[in-house]
């Protein structure tokens, strides 16, 4: 005869029974049609997307048992426990990352006064232990019954963003609706994903717009994962599904550090060092105007022709992305001559300006590769600020005290050649190919300038005046007044690009570079 469990021992195994079915409660909280209808939109669940993002059987949850406490409006009738957001801890190849994702199936994920105190104590824990902290958003917004109490929650992880901005990588990544004041947190990110088709962002949405101006805009055209990744540039990555979207931020933290008093991760590199890019000698053309793409000098310089670029679709005259670089990551900005000939203007110079910051915050090493022939004229651009947002590009790299290497592939104009990483804002290794023409405009507009007397009055002036260009682009439009000044510090041979920067990598890693005490600098915003 089997012998029966005392009375204490049934105790606690009924208590336990309780737990798990409270347990198994929380985990099927929008209850099965509302998973359903979230499959049937294309989106996972929110413990579906935590568990394809973290290692496999990794994840710790925190507050399971969490419910509501508001009443009115008939909301005290539906408590579900966990509430609209899941919320734990977990790795990703091994490393430690929090997690928050908001659920949809759960009062369409809208934040209350619980959910934010939930998210709170995420980031908190992340803060404190030095650890990045990834919210997956899919929300309807405030929760309208509870009025002020869901605003709060808002404005508290606003203050936690702020808080850990330059501490810790936060990531943002939009798979669903995101609207209203909802944005601003993963705006203050460092990185936002979204998912084609099925993730959306704005302040106000089209019926508003057209009720409020008369414009009739889809929800697509007006916040879709392709507008802001080609027009408002909010987006930096864009997925086809939920699942390539978790696995791109997989990919993007191999790139970065936990916190700011880390390096990034090596990896022994598969990739030789020493390897030559002999592709590079035959890439740039014999004439100055015509262009080539600078992906092709990064794939052939970098490990294993790897790189993550970030913005790839928006301000595509400037490239700005992750590599590797003997195994140890590097954060790349370059120039792209076939885009505007590579000018900068206003939205490049956002771009590279925050990629910069970034890289700086998180000790990643920066690349730059320059063929810039000034900044893009123009009516549209001066009244548009030109001068103010041109500067934050500027001022970023004067600030950045990271590793800094520059190439200098072709042109070299102007003030545009100067806030490109220059050895004048403390590059502190500039390198430039025999192709490198280092001068304060191309030769034809410095000869219309300079000789402009002389050409009117020559008897053939268009001979004259190319007579003239020759003599410039003999004297000026070449790397070597730069370097006899030190101005660069060496001009090197194409294809040893690679094993050059290498070398440099591994000399610039024990850099350590004071700065004056400050509350913060006042950047050109």
């Amino acid at each position: 005869m089997a012998e029966q469990p005392s009375e204490p021992r049934r105790a606690i195994d009924d208590r336990i029974d309780q737990l798990r079915r409270l347990e198994a409660e929380a985990e099927q909280a929008g209850g099965a049609p509302a998973i359903e209808r979230q499959h049937e939109r294309g989106k996972l669940t929110a413990r579906e997307r935590i568990a394809r993002l973290l290692d496999d059987g990794s994840f710790v949850e925190t507050d399971k048992l969490v419910r509501h406490r508001s009443h009115g409006f008939g909301i005290e009738e539906r408590r579900p426990y966990s509430d609209a957001v899941v919320t734990g801890w977990g790795t990703i190849d091994g490393r430690k990352v929090f997690v928050f994702a908001q659920d949809f199936t759960v009062f369409g994920g809208s934040l209350g006064e619980v959910m934010g105190e939930k998210v709170c104590k995420i980031m908190d824990l992340a803060l404190e232990t030095g650890a990045p902290v990834i919210g997956l958003n899919d929300s309807g917004g405030a929760r309208i019954q509870e009025g002020a109490a869901s605003l709060a929650g808002y404005g508290y992880i606003f203050d936690r963003n702020v808080r850990s901005s330059g501490v810790i990588p936060q990531i943002s990544a939009i798979m669903g609706p995101c609207a209203g004041g909802a944005v601003y947190s993963p705006a203050m990110t460092d990185f936002i994903f979204m998912v084609a088709e099925t993730s959306h962002m704005f302040i106000t949405g089209p019926d508003v717009i057209k009720t409020v101006t008369g414009e009739e805009v889809t929800q697509e055209e007006l916040g879709g994962a392709m507008s802001h990744a080609s027009k408002s540039g909010v987006a930096h990555f864009v997925a086809g599904t939920d699942e390539d979207c978790l696995d791109q931020i997989r990919y993007l933290l191999s790139f970065i550090p936990s916190n700011n008093f880390e390096s990034p991760p090596y990896f022994p590199p598969q990739d030789d060092p020493q390897r030559s890019c002999d592709d590079l000698l035959d890439l740039i053309p014999d004439s100055a105007n015509k262009p080539y793409d600078m992906h092709a000098v990064i794939k052939s310089v970098f490990d294993d022709g790897e790189f993550f670029e970030v913005h790839p679709y928006w301000a595509q005259n400037i490239l700005c992305g992750f590599a590797r670089l003997s195994g140890h990551p590097v954060g790349i900005v370059a120039n792209q001559p076939q885009v505007l000939a590579g000018c900068l203007d206003i939205e490049s110079s956002e771009k590279g300006a925050r990629f910069v910051r970034f890289c700086d915050a998180f000790n990643i090493p920066l690349v730059t590769f320059v063929d810039v022939p000034g900044f893009l004229p123009g009516t549209e651009q001066e009244y548009g600020g030109i001068i103010k947002h041109g500067s934050k590009l500027l001022y970023a790299f004067t600030e950045a005290t990271v590793p800094r290497m520059t190439v200098i592939t072709r042109k070299a104009y102007g003030g545009a050649y100067v806030v490109m990483n220059s050895k004048h804002i403390r590059a502190d290794i500039s390198f430039a190919w025999p192709s490198g023409e280092i001068a304060v405009m191309g030769a034809e507009g410095a000869v219309n300038i300079i000789h402009r007397k002389e050409i009117a009055s020559a008897d053939d002036a268009d001979a004259r005046r190319a007579e003239l260009i020759r003599d410039y682009n003999d004297k000026f439009l070449n790397p070597y007044i730069a370097a006899e000044r030190g101005y660069v510090d060496a001009v090197i041979e194409p294809q040893d690009t690679r094993w050059k920067l290498v070398q440099t990598l591994e000399m610039l890693r024990s850099k350590r570079e004071t700065i004056p005490q400050r509350k913060h600098g006042n950047i050109a915003l």
